[in-house]
């Protein structure tokens, strides 16, 4: 009797494991482009089924939220224990070729699980659970450590360079690659994007090999630092003011949740506040968006208009675009993230900012084909859409390296990674 009922009662769970699937997959695509303020309800009428059906496999928004981290991270540490497992075989094959392959694979799962990568850059919204909150918090170490691996047995075959930091190598490897599912690349192939990354970081943009003793005399250098002069010096005591400190409650709260999830109601709770008085200082949340974009990105763009109209070649205009965004990175965190949240297209879209992303990407452009055709510059398809993102993307330093080594530091890092690459010459 057993035997027979078996095969049904196995059927029966198959079908159920694969509705649940596909509950999830819909749930990260509608997550990915809308963020957070999806509705259960506007899940089960994407899968096809009643809000009933869908209790039946979640219990709550939360719990989807949940199992598409835990997902994430398991393909991670999945993707990790492969790379570990094929240690034996790394003795043969070309290093660099290794090292692009798991750079590729990195970056195709973060494009899979683009949703969940996103979780992870923010805090959870308030009231999330404990579950919530450690599993958005979890590192990505099983993967650092397979990339560390990959990298240190490509310094021992003699194709990375010596005297790297090859633990800071690794964090920033995986950190640009992971940024794939953050939404900065949109449509482009994920494969192509991390090959074009890979291809920076290992061998540089620079067609030589600059010392940093000249670059930091360069005219762009010097144009960059005047205008990070300009830039308000941060107050050591917090504002007392009303208006002043609305709207550093809300950059810090945008940023630190979102601007999807992050209400009115938590800006004035962390004021402490009534909701009516935020209202009357900000007007709407999308007024209060554009007030506080609107200011960091004039400031962003005078530093990258600075730096590309110097008198200057193309390698030190870009070696000044680092140290711009370092110090943007530091002034500027809480904006650096809601600019994410908005660079993918979440957020209503906000005329007069005075930022154009656009207008940058077009006149990156055509520096990167200018510094090719002068011999300053390797890089492939130099006017691409492509290479121009990926330019953006690593000539920005992540956070936690910056916080852990300091300034300097994270810009000869950058000098060893964007313009010399980390592979032997």
């Amino acid at each position: 009797m057993i035997e027979a009922v078996q095969p049904a009662i196995d059927v029966r769970l198959t079908a159920e494991l694969r509705r649940r699937d596909e509950i999830l997959d819909t749930a990260s695509a509608l997550f990915a482009s809308r963020g957070l303020r999806i509705s259960l309800e506007e899940i089960a009428g994407a899968c096809g089924i009643k809000p009933g059906s869908l209790y039946h496999h979640f219990d709550s928004k939360e719990a989807i939220v949940i199992e598409l981290i835990q997902r994430y991270h398991a393909a991670l540490d999945h993707l990790a224990e492969v790379s570990m497992d094929h240690d034996g075989a790394r003795t043969t094959g070309d290093p660099i070729d290794r090292v692009i392959a798991l750079a590729t694979a990195i970056a195709a799962c973060a494009s899979r699980h683009s949703a969940a990568v996103q979780f992870t850059f923010y805090d959870p919204p308030g009231g999330a659970s404990q579950e919530l909150v450690r599993v958005a918090g979890r590192a990505p170490t099983a993967i650092q450590t397979a990339m560390f691996e990959t990298l240190r047995t490509g310094q021992e075959a003699g194709s990375i360079r010596p005297g790297l930091d090859l633990a800071i190598v690794s964090d920033r490897f995986c950190q640009t690659m992971l940024h794939v599912g953050l939404g900065l690349f949109h449509s482009l192939a994920p494969d192509q994007v991390a090959r074009t990354l890979s291809a920076i970081l290992l061998h540089g943009l620079a067609a030589g090999q600059p010392r940093s003793a000249d670059l930091d005399r360069s005219a762009a250098l010097a144009a960059v630092k005047q205008v990070i002069k300009t830039w308000p010096v941060p107050e050591e005591d917090p504002p007392t003011d009303r208006a002043s400190m609305i709207y550093a409650a809300a950059r810090a709260e945008l940023g630190r949740r979102g601007y999807e999830v992050t209400t009115i109601r938590d800006i004035a709770a962390a004021v402490g506040l009534g909701t009516g008085s935020v209202y009357r200082v900000i007007g709407s949340k999308e007024a209060l968006l554009a007030s506080i974009m609107r200011d960091f990105s004039e400031k962003a763009v005078a530093g990258w208009t600075a730096a590309l109209s110097s008198d200057a070649t193309a390698v030190e205009k870009l070696d000044a675009v680092c140290w711009l965004q370092i110090n943007v990175m530091e002034r500027f965190y809480d904006e650096f993230k809601i600019q994410l949240a908005w660079l993918r297209q979440v957020p209503p879209d906000i005329p007069d900012l005075g930022w154009s992303f656009p207008a940058l990407l077009r006149r990156l452009k055509s520096q990167l084909a200018d510094g090719v055709r002068a011999g300053e510059l390797t890089i492939e398809r130099p006017t691409s859409e492509l290479a121009a993102r990926c330019v953006v993307e690593v000539t920005w330093i992540p956070e936690n390296i910056v916080r852990d080594i300091g300034d300097r530091a994270a810009f000869l890092h950058a000098r060893d990674t964007v313009l010399r690459g980390i592979a032997t010459r």
